[in-house]
């Protein structure tokens, strides 16, 4: 309960507002065929550290797709790779438990994959400025989300914990005087983390809130959507009160836990405020969800833009214009840093051990890195033409695919 930090407003409204106006549409916004494919790469090896964690589910049980029409080399093969560390049997069984829960699901209908490559012709002749390089590689993918949910899939251990640390110690701009580990789940040397967090600027303040927002939104999505037990093969899921009090009560986390949770509402701010500033962008003409069903595409259009006008009635956004609102030299090098350190993060993805947290994580990640990219081209949304392809702005289908299924997470 209770106000925000650096924004004006309170948990209630944000949730009152949510839970009634955004997310029954949201759901159904991302059951649609334009925005439940996700085209990723789950085969780029991890660029900072050798990939040693005892159970390294690199290409683990993705369905070969022979006569596959779209350029997507799907490589067959489940060639699960353990390292020595991995003798001890128990570890061997946590393991398979992993690879099997882990596995992406990656059956297509030849019917979407057929229209998949109408659908890249299409977004190819949108003159896009932004290309990302991942799609054009031979081991991308398209994958259903919807066939390939968020949950908890038994990824756990110091693989798990290098990724996170990696992402706290070396991307949330720390001064090395801070001696505390930035990863909220180390173990606490003093208490001067917080004193020196408010001491920072507010850009910076804002960076590490959206980066443990985001930790706070997929650990809460595996404690809710939890493997309780597999009996007889037959894995049931569900809400685990227990790992989310262990991760989140107070007492548990030595106060740590609401604010965490509090993040996550910021976190969730801030892509609501991208939102509401990239409407002007889909409301031209111009912009179609393209799937190649004139009717579902429109349906599509007419359900985002509906979310679009309840984005702006919603009075209590964060004010991104207090950010690098400082001297123009300083802003530019401060926005050039956030891009960086964004960048590095969605590097740190391809590290993820397992394809499932990848594939989410991922996702998410472009899904926030496609909302900062919104709140600071106000400028160029405002001046579109109506009915030309963008010159100045311009988003890919993945990351409006991934901008809609992360404020949706």
């Amino acid at each position: 309960t209770g106000v925000l930090d650096d924004c004006l407003c309170d948990i209630e409204s944000i949730d009152d507002f949510n839970t009634f106006k955004i997310f029954p549409k949201i759901q159904k916004l991302q059951e649609r065929d334009y925005f439940r494919y996700y085209k990723v790469n789950l085969k780029r090896p991890c660029p900072f550290w050798a990939d040693d964690g005892h159970c390294s589910i690199k290409d683990c049980h993705v369905e070969p797709c022979p006569e596959s029409k779209i350029p997507v080399g799907i490589k067959a093969g489940s060639s699960n790779k353990y390292s020595k560390a991995a003798n001890n049997s128990k570890e061997l069984e946590d393991c398979e438990q992993a690879n099997k829960l882990g596995a992406v699901n990656s059956t297509l209908s030849n019917q979407s994959k057929e229209a998949f490559i109408d659908w890249a012709r299409y977004d190819d002749s949108q003159d896009h400025f932004c290309e990302l390089d991942d799609e054009r590689s031979p081991d991308a993918q398209y994958v259903d989300l919807l066939l390939n949910p968020e949950r908890y899939t038994g990824y756990k251990g110091p693989s798990a914990w290098r990724v996170w640390n990696s992402i706290y110690e070396e991307n949330c701009f720390k001064p090395r005087s801070v001696y505390r580990p930035l990863n909220p789940l180390a173990p606490s040397r003093g208490e001067s983390f917080y004193t020196w967090l408010e001491g920072l600027c507010l850009e910076k303040r804002v960076f590490y809130k959206l980066i443990s927002g985001l930790h706070a939104s997929i650990n809460l999505h595996l404690c809710a959507n939890y493997l309780l037990e597999e009996t007889w093969g037959k894995p049931r899921w569900g809400p685990n009160v227990k790992e989310f009090i262990r991760r989140f009560d107070p007492a548990e986390t030595k106060g740590e836990g609401p604010r965490r949770l509090k993040n996550l509402y910021f976190l969730y701010l801030i892509e609501l405020r991208a939102l509401s500033k990239v409407a002007p962008y889909f409301e031209r003409a111009v912009v179609d969800l393209y799937t190649g069903n004139g009717h579902e595409d429109a349906e599509s259009k007419a359900l985002l833009l509906d979310i679009f006008r309840d984005t702006k009635s919603f009075h209590m956004h964060f004010d991104e214009k207090s950010m690098f609102a400082g001297d123009k030299k300083g802003a530019k090098s401060l926005k050039e840093e956030f891009r960086l350190h964004f960048k590095n993060i969605s590097r740190i993805m391809d590290c993820v051990g397992c394809d499932k947290c990848r594939l989410w994580g991922k996702l998410q990640t472009q899904g926030l890195g496609t909302a900062l990219k919104i709140l600071f081209s106000e400028k160029e949304i405002q001046s579109l033409p109506e009915n030309s392809p963008s010159k100045g702005f311009q988003l890919t289908r993945q990351e409006i695919v991934a901008l809609v299924n992360a404020f949706g997470r």
